[in-house]
């Protein structure tokens, strides 16, 4: 693990990095300790106190964990998915708002992943899943739902029929679509949107998944699209009316 003193970058970002890099390569295993900080602070000649910042930094991204005691010290962290699908949505959501990414374009990035996920679902989807789906479309079903409440319980019928796919790799994939970017849709289209027009489609959505007829859910997941398309358009046309 090298830096080099003559860069412009700190310090403490290139000791991270070359850590970083050392466990994505393998040369730092899953639970194996880090040298101490004085070591590392003779290895790649600096302060304790800038080799300190770089193990906070490796730390904040769930890299590494900390043990006081004899046996102490900074080991290699065995990151899971529902760490990292945290971190995922918050960066998607950061990246959309920061970015203004414009309405269709998430709309499309959105359902053209979670159509890809469909088939899946409908193969493996556990009845915990359909369960879940169940529940939500009841729950949106309820004439006093609040808009809020409405959209909490769109966002996880849609994470149930991607988590049926029993995939964790496109379940964190998905993460950032699903509880970033539809939120954001919700926030546009939820003065527009028919809650018994997404309550019929949603039921046609989970009653293909149950009966494993993945070409069902991709129809009506391609309705749901056009429809949240035209939901989004109608939105910025009202917008503009003000």
């Amino acid at each position: 693990m090298k830096i080099d003193p003559k860069s412009p970058a700190d310090l403490s970002a290139q000791i991270a990095k070359a850590i970083r890099d050392a466990i994505l390569s393998g040369d730092l295993i899953v639970d194996e300790r880090l040298p101490s900080e004085a070591e590392l602070a003779d290895q790649f000649d600096v302060s304790r106190p800038t080799v300190r910042e770089a193990l906070k930094r490796l730390a904040a991204q769930n890299l590494i964990r900390t043990q006081r005691g004899a046996a102490g010290g900074a080991f290699v962290r065995r990151l899971g998915y529902h760490e990292a699908r945290a971190q995922h949505i918050t960066t998607s959501t950061l990246l959309l708002s920061m970015n203004a990414v414009d309405f269709d374009t998430a709309c499309e990035a959105r359902f053209a992943l979670e159509r890809a996920c469909a088939p899946l679902s409908a193969e493996r989807r556990s009845a915990d899943h359909l369960a879940t789906m169940r529940a939500e479309i009841h729950r949106q079903s309820q004439p006093g739902l609040s808009d809020e409440s409405f959209c909490d319980s769109d966002v996880a019928f849609h994470r149930a029929l991607v988590d049926g796919a029993e995939n964790p790799v496109l379940s964190y994939q998905l993460a950032g679509a699903v509880e970033a970017m539809q939120p954001l849709m919700n926030m546009i289209t939820f003065t527009q949107r028919n809650r018994d027009m997404i309550v019929g489609l949603h039921t046609r959505i989970a009653d293909a998944i149950q009966a494993r007829n993945a070409a069902a859910a991709d129809a009506a997941l391609d309705e749901l699209t056009a429809y949240t398309l035209q939901l989004g358009n109608d939105a910025m046309v009202a917008r503009e009316k003000r």
